[in-house]
């Protein structure tokens, strides 16, 4: 079994969550907003922040494959469940568990234009800079890394993993001890 190395724990997730959904809340104050969390690594993340917001918002899912079950994107990205909310003259924020190539996001703003939406903006949990392809415009981010596998609080390794509170680093190189 690969090593696990604690990069957050649950607390100090909790007030980078805490922190973003004011910036949210501030920033569309007054108007009508819809959560779009990407499945399956957001879900955790998308609860936690939407209970922190102090507006209201709707909430609906996209879901896209691209990893399947290895560590790095199959560069195939797919769309694997579409959204059911009315998204036309709508303000949308994207909600992602981790941008990393910057790809999934970019096939999903595209996807999501075809709907003319008023807006959409982005915020993601963790913000990794060091493969990332493609400029995306994050709007709100929670963390910032520039490399590693991360796992926990949502995210996964093929499927393993996602329940864990806190959020780990997932070295391949080393073994844990049991």
């Amino acid at each position: 079994m690969p090593k696990l190395t604690i990069a957050l724990k649950h607390d100090e997730i909790l007030k980078k969550v805490a922190h973003a959904a004011r910036k949210i809340s501030a920033k569309y104050q007054n108007k009508e907003l819809i959560l779009l969390g990407v499945l399956k690594g957001s879900f955790i993340f998308l609860s936690d922040l939407v209970r922190r917001l102090s507006i209201p918002a709707k909430i609906d899912f996209i879901a896209v494959s691209s990893y399947g079950s290895s560590a790095s994107s199959s560069g195939k990205i797919r769309l694997t469940k579409h959204h059911d909310i009315e998204i036309k003259g709508k303000d949308i924020l994207l909600v992602e568990d981790i941008i990393d190539t910057g790809l999934t996001v970019s096939f999903i703003i595209d996807y999501l234009q075809s709907f003319q939406p008023k807006s959409i903006k982005i915020c993601t949990f963790i913000d990794k800079s060091e493969r990332r392809k493609v400029d995306i415009p994050i709007d709100f981010r929670c963390h910032a890394v520039k490399s590693g596998f991360f796992v926990g609080y949502g995210l996964d390794f093929a499927e393993e993993f996602r329940a864990l509170p806190d959020l780990y680093c997932l070295n391949f190189n080393q073994r844990s001890i049991s």
